[in-house]
This record gives structure tokens, C-alpha cells and sequence, in this order.
């Protein structure tokens, strides 16, 4: 089973890893879009009102943009690790056990607008672009990405449980991918999709799917992993809904 993560904006400063090397990266087909991309951002940072406007970010956010023109000497981390904000904080791999987090580092990915995907051990700087960025080369980042991204997500042997967001999901499709939306359910029956709270749902969520010893082989066994923990879960199809009361 693989667990394909968004990214957030937010990210962990520093590291104790070398410098960005392509070649210890997962997915090497995908290097023909991240390297020109990583080069992009690096001269775009030079402009900082370019860089601005590119990526949605303000004079106080600045040193995001530095954190972009030192993509290829700045120390690395997990890219597991490297991520941070409500989902990553329910996930918490840091308290896993020795063997819970050898499963999870086998199982979780992350859907990355600039590396386009990234296994939970690989080595990343910190860095600033959103799946929604308009980069002045031209292009979506979807457009750039689908074409590659897709082959190598489609040759995923294992079972696919896709939280991401809507706008990393855009950038490639999973065939046959197991889909989750979290709802609330009022004391009168009518249920709304959560959205304060959805983030740190899906987190434990993924806590859930990447420590356990099962290894379901479709949407019928991650629901079962899921009520097994407690969870209201329905599933339509390889579609489930976490079903919360409101």
C-alpha cells in the first residue's frame, strides 16, 4: 500500500543531510521536469518581485524566496520530516516505533509540486512552490507535471490511497486509487465536508494506514482497517468517507 500525501507550505528549516542530489531521489524519470523547474526557481529568486507574484507570497515571506535560490546547497531532510503543519503534526512519525516507522517510511509519499513525488525517506531542501503557482517560463505546473508524473504513478504496483488536495491531485491522476472525503454529520443526518479540520483527520488517517500490519489489496480493506480503529467510514466504490458528528 502506498499513502500519497499533499505537501504543505509549511516546512521545517535546516538539516543535517547533504546538499539536494537528483540521484538520491525516488522516481528518476521524473528529473527531466524537476531539474528545469529547481533551475527556475533559483534564477527566479534573483527577481523578487518576480518571485513574488509567481509564488503568491508577500515582502514578509521573503525568506522563502531565499530558501529557493539556495535549493542546491542547502542541507536536506527527509522529505517526511521536512514537511510540517496540521496533517504532518497528527501524523507524527517523530513518536512512531522503530517498526512502525520502517513501515511508515515504505509506505508514505508526498505529491510535491516542485519534485512531483517524493518517497518519505528522500533527502529534500526546503523550498516554496504551490500547486497553483504560475512560474513566468509559461505553463501550468499541472501541464508541466501530468505528462511524466502520470506513467510513473500508474506503474505503482501496490494499492494507492490518495489524500491529496485537490490541487496536488490535479497534477496526476491515479488510476484506481482509493479516495477519502472527511464529513460531518449534524444531529439532524445532513452532513457538510469538513474543512478546519480535514487536514488533521487525514493525517491520523495516514498515521493508521502506514503503521499497520495489514496490507489490504483494495478500498473494502482500508475500510476495514479504518472501522477496526474506531472510524465511521463509508465507502462507495474505491471512494470512502470519513464520517465524523458535526
Amino acid at each position: 500500500m502506498l499513502v500519497l500525501l499533499p505537501p504543505s507550505e509549511t516546512k521545517l528549516a535546516g538539516g543535517d543531510g547533504p546538499p539536494l542530489d537528483l540521484a538520491a531521489l525516488s522516481h528518476p524519470a521524473l528529473d527531466a521536469v524537476r531539474k528545469p523547474l529547481l533551475d527556475e526557481l533559483v534564477e527566479l529568486a534573483a527577481d523578487l518581485p518576480a518571485a513574488r507574484a509567481a509564488l503568491g507570497v508577500s515582502e514578509r515571506q521573503d525568506a522563502e524566496i531565499a530558501r529557493n535560490a539556495a535549493l542546491w546547497t542547502s542541507p536536506t531532510l527527509p522529505a517526511i520530516t521536512r514537511y510540517t503543519g496540521v496533517l504532518y503534526d497528527a501524523l507524527d512519525v517523530r513518536s512512531l516505533t522503530r517498526a512502525g516507522r520502517a513501515r511508515a517510511d515504505a509506505r508514505l509519499a508526498v505529491g510535491s509540486a516542485l519534485f512531483g513525488l517524493v518517497r518519505a525517506g528522500d533527502p529534500i531542501p526546503a523550498y516554496r512552490l504551490s500547486a497553483g503557482s504560475t512560474l513566468p517560463g509559461g505553463g501550468t505546473l499541472a501541464a508541466r507535471w501530468r505528462p511524466v508524473l502520470e506513467p510513473v504513478l500508474a506503474e505503482v504496483d501496490d494499492l494507492v490511497v490518495d489524500l491529496r488536495s485537490g490541487s496536488y491531485a490535479a497534477l496526476a491522476r491515479v488510476p484506481g486509487a482509493v479516495t477519502v472525503n472527511v464529513l460531518a454529520e449534524r444531529p439532524d443526518g445532513t452532513r457538510s465536508v469538513v474543512s478546519h479540520h480535514n487536514k488533521s483527520h487525514k493525517g491520523g488517517l495516514a498515521r493508521l494506514l502506514a503503521t499497520t500490519r495489514a496490507e489490504p489489496s483494495d478500498a473494502a480493506g482500508v475500510a476495514r482497517i479504518a472501522r477496526k480503529a474506531g472510524l465511521t467510514v463509508e465507502r462507495k466504490a474505491d471512494h470512502l468517507d470519513l464520517v465524523l458528528p458535526a
